[in-house]
């Protein structure tokens, strides 16, 4: 029981820092402005990893990989300690095993990435309707609008009323289902 609530809070803490940092990356990437709330709080919360990473891991093509480094290696991280807080007998070599919990690791950076544009995409949509001109409302938006935009694209409006975030939800679903299947062919552990 007290390996569980372990790994409970780790993970918890873990996610939280891991979302954040990801949302950091798609913020500069998308650039949305870090100039209300959602961004004060991104900049807070990982100045003190990203800022250092900087001066070593350079950016890829407007993308800021000292924000994505650590969000997968603190992933990394917890699937190490979730394999060795349960004692699960594994028989592979020390590199093998290393890769599998790096494979793993960049798998549950890609769900929370799942998971945190399903959040957007919910938050945005509700905003739309009840609270328009909320402070946020523009970021949620703007993260939002990327992904929206193909599909509004091929489904139009009925009676003005968008179905894009419906079918978006609808796909990442399916997404976060496939990524299950990798996830537990590559370690049953995490189940």
């Amino acid at each position: 029981m007290l390996t569980t609530i372990v790994l409970m809070i780790v993970d918890a803490v873990v996610s939280l820092l891991t979302v954040t940092l990801l949302l950091r990356l798609y913020m500069q990437w998308m650039r949305v402005s870090f100039r209300n709330q959602l961004g004060a709080f991104v900049t807070q919360l990982t100045d003190w990893v990203v800022l250092p990473l900087r001066r070593i891991v350079p950016s890829l093509g407007g993308l800021d990989l000292s924000s994505l480094v650590p969000a997968i290696l603190l992933q990394a991280v917890k699937v190490a300690l979730v394999v060795w807080l349960r004692g699960v007998p594994i028989e592979l070599d020390p590199a093998r095993l290393g890769a599998i919990v790096l494979a793993v690791g960049v798998l549950e950076v890609i769900r929370l990435s799942v998971w945190l544009l399903i959040i957007v995409v919910f938050a945005s949509a509700i905003l739309s309707w009840v609270s328009p001109r909320s402070p946020i409302a523009p970021a949620l938006d703007g993260l939002a609008r990327p992904f929206l935009r193909p599909i509004q694209k091929v489904i139009p409006s009925i009676a003005n009323i968008d179905l894009s975030p419906l079918v978006l939800l609808l796909l990442l679903q399916i997404v976060l289902m496939v990524i299950g299947q990798v996830r537990v062919s590559l370690l049953p552990v995490m189940l």
